[in-house]
């Protein structure tokens, strides 16, 4: 069997968001997030779990960068908390805070691991939030101000930003759909947040830019396959409106300037008010994309759907981890469809003009069991294989695809599934924060180490340290 290798440079790394991972959420002078405020509603959030302690990365980094290092990876990409690092969402900047990034930042340096730095991945300051937040025209200069912020602080030694993680998927569950924060139901208000987000990435690419020129910025986008549920007329035009909604409606914007009219003109009573140069605006600032993608998603023709008239089945997963008709689902409920990672970075490269692409985000949940001292997670290593092998197939067709960050170096809280689901390449005892490396752990370090793919099999010497 011929070995697939990835050229030198490639990245291979780790991804985390600081609400799923930090805990400390009221120390050192951070102030709450709309995060720390919706998993206090009762209902949203599994068992009534929160992020307050997650796996407790603000005091456990140093043990979390060795692990990095142990693991083989040569760059991470970790997200600031914006409450922690400027309370108000403006102005006055936490210096105890920042420190903390500051101090990360030098122990992945000194560990030879680049650190790539998103600047919001979901975890809004409330006090934004207060002033109207994502819904307000004042969004994108606030972001602007904590990007220059940033750049300042951390700029000498971090080359790569992301500005935001997947701004329709914050504009969707935040604001339409409802299941995460701040847990609004307004159509009305959902594309108007889509475009202050786009709006916000341009004056936040801007604001590095004045800082750093020399700074490379994009950001990550939710990129999804979209797959008619049934072979008939009615579902194959689902497929294709909803993937105009799910993945054109950005990329669009982005690498084209314009949203796709046909979406415009079906959801003109929703349709926010786009000011003369916005798309200018929006238009081409990125130096590079992030490419977040997991497994496909089935559409159907859905009637009582407004202006769409039309659904996907993914978008709420039954959450059973199992094996059907031969195919393997993870415990969020999602099919593994490794060709899913190739047609989204194709995607790109055709729709965007084939800028240089990261995979910011790709994972798999598991109920991870440990058993004699190791976890021998046997269905996330064929994932991984399985997933870089369509990788690696995408790079041979032309995708200028320069690294691959796995979802999640720990396991951590996700979101509304809470503590439920283990994305993690090092389990996590939550009970004690215990950290113990995965059997997918060691064939990770085995990819990062050699740049070669290896064989979908638990490696030799697997027990857990």
């Amino acid at each position: 069997m011929r070995t697939l290798e990835f050229p030198e440079g490639f990245l291979f790394g780790t991804a985390t968001a600081a609400y799923q991972v930090e805990g400390a959420w009221n120390e050192d002078g951070k102030a709450p997030s709309v995060w720390d405020g919706f998993v206090r509603r009762r209902g949203k959030i599994w068992m009534g779990q929160t992020g307050e302690t997650a796996v407790d990365h603000y005091h456990r980094y140093l043990e979390d960068v060795a692990l990095m290092k142990a693991l083989g990876t040569n760059a991470y990409r970790f997200s600031v908390s914006w409450p922690r690092v400027m309370p108000d969402g403006r102005g006055r900047i936490n210096a105890a805070g920042l420190d903390f990034y500051s101090r990360l930042v030098d122990s992945l340096l000194g560990a030879g691991i680049a650190p790539l730095v998103t600047l919001y991945h979901w975890d809004l300051p409330q006090r934004l939030q207060d002033l109207g937040g994502l819904e307000s025209r004042d969004f994108p200069l606030r972001f602007a101000d904590y990007a220059e912020a940033m750049a300042r602080a951390l700029g000498d030694r971090v080359g790569e930003w992301i500005t935001l993680n997947e701004p329709w998927v914050n504009a969707v569950s935040g604001y339409l759909l409802g299941d995460h924060a701040p847990g609004r139901h307004n159509p009305w208000a959902t594309l108007r947040v889509l475009h202050n987000l786009l709006l916000a990435n341009a004056a936040g690419y801007g604001a590095l830019k004045s800082v750093r020129a020399s700074a490379r910025v994009g950001l990550s986008l939710s990129v999804i396959p979209i797959y008619p549920r049934t072979a008939g007329a009615r579902d194959r035009e689902a497929a294709r409106l909803v993937d105009q909604f799910v993945n054109d409606l950005v990329l669009d914007a982005l690498c084209r300037g314009a949203y796709p009219a046909e979406l415009a003109a079906r959801m003109r009573v929703i349709w926010p008010r786009i000011r003369p140069g916005d798309m200018e605006t929006v238009r081409g600032k990125y130096d590079f994309l992030g490419v977040n993608t997991y497994t496909r998603e089935r559409a159907y023709a859905a009637p009582l759907v407004p202006f769409l008239g039309a659904w996907m089945t993914g978008r709420y997963p039954d959450g059973k981890e199992r094996v059907e008709n031969g195919v393997q689902f993870t415990s969020m409920g999602w099919e593994v469809f490794p060709r899913g990672i190739y047609e989204a970075l194709m995607k790109v490269k055709e729709r965007c003009g084939n800028p240089p692409v990261y995979v910011t985000e790709n994972g798999a949940a598991f109920h991870d069991a440990v058993r004699d001292g190791e976890i021998r997670d046997l269905a996330r290593i064929r994932y991984l294989h399985d997933y870089l092998e369509m990788v690696h197939r995408a790079r041979s067709d032309g995708a200028d695809v320069r690294g691959y960050f796995v979802w999640t170096l720990l396991d951590n809280f996700e979101w509304a599934f809470g503590f439920s689901k283990r994305f993690g390449l090092v389990y996590v005892d939550h009970a004690t924060q215990k950290r113990t490396v995965k059997a997918s752990g060691r064939w990770y370090r085995e990819l990062a180490t050699t740049r070669r793919i290896p064989p979908a099999e638990v490696p030799n010497g697997s027990r857990a340290e």
